[in-house]
């Protein structure tokens, strides 16, 4: 119920005011049945922004952290997430992959839709990121259509640090679904789960006409915290202690 009454009365309208987004592609949303609908993740407005323009509820796989904030307000943020259809995943440890992999599989049983964004994590500079494979695993798996979809302005309205989105129009585009039943039986094999991976990002580049970075985001956010680190180290003057007399 809750989850009606914020997406048509209280936070669907004020993202559409905001964002007046463009909207193309709606029709190959399928009106029945499940699918993965793999969008490019480039603003925090992205997990409610698609959601409040999707005919059907959806159900997006969310950061742990999302619902283990501390204090009262911690509270209020995991009731808001749960209440807006996110699932928690837990992304340290090496079952992380697998447990998002059985969550969107639970999803996707139930004939429901699932969201994800298979770069792993938000862009930190608007490009798109190599996927995780995560997302071939679930659709080869479950047997079922992924519809690719470009954000295009989430960026620009709301880049990473920036709290309050800026009022800015925006545009969703949702490709023609994609399906794997030539893989079928094969979702165990590493190069057959890179391969649809690579082609369901392709299908999200050709969509957003971003630069495309064959990384994981996460890594490059690694390599370039390393580095500002290591240039700062460099930035540091030399320090010269007082020689001490002889005695």
């Amino acid at each position: 119920m809750f989850y009606l009454l914020l997406k048509y009365v209280i936070l669907g309208p004020l993202l559409r005011l905001m964002f007046r987004p463009r909207i193309e592609g709606l029709e190959h949303i399928p009106e029945h049945g499940a699918a993965i609908v793999a969008g490019n993740h480039l603003s925090f407005s992205d997990h409610f922004l698609m959601p409040a323009i999707i005919r059907r509820r959806i159900t997006f796989l969310a950061k742990a952290e999302y619902f283990t904030g501390p204090g009262i307000r911690g509270r209020l943020t995991a009731a808001f997430f749960r209440s807006a259809g996110q699932i928690p995943v837990d992304r340290s440890g090496k079952e992380a992959g697998q447990a998002a992999i059985r969550e969107g599989l639970g999803v996707l049983r139930k004939g429901e839709l699932l969201g994800i964004y298979p770069e792993g994590t938000r862009s930190h500079d608007g490009r798109l990121y190599k996927g995780k494979v995560g997302v071939a695993a679930m659709a080869l798996r479950a047997h079922v259509p992924v519809v690719p979809c470009a954000m295009i302005g989430t960026f620009e309205a709301q880049p990473p640090g920036k709290v309050v989105p800026r009022f800015r129009r925006v545009t969703i585009r949702f490709g023609e679904p994609l399906e794997f039943s030539r893989y079928e039986g094969m979702d165990g094999e590493k190069a057959v789960l890179r391969a649809v991976t690579d082609e369901i990002m392709y299908a999200i580049l050709g969509l957003s006409g971003q630069e495309y970075v064959d990384k994981y985001a996460a890594v490059v956010k690694a390599e370039e915290a390393e580095q500002r680190a290591a240039e700062s180290r460099r930035s540091l003057p030399d320090r010269k202690f007082p020689r001490m007399p002889l005695s």
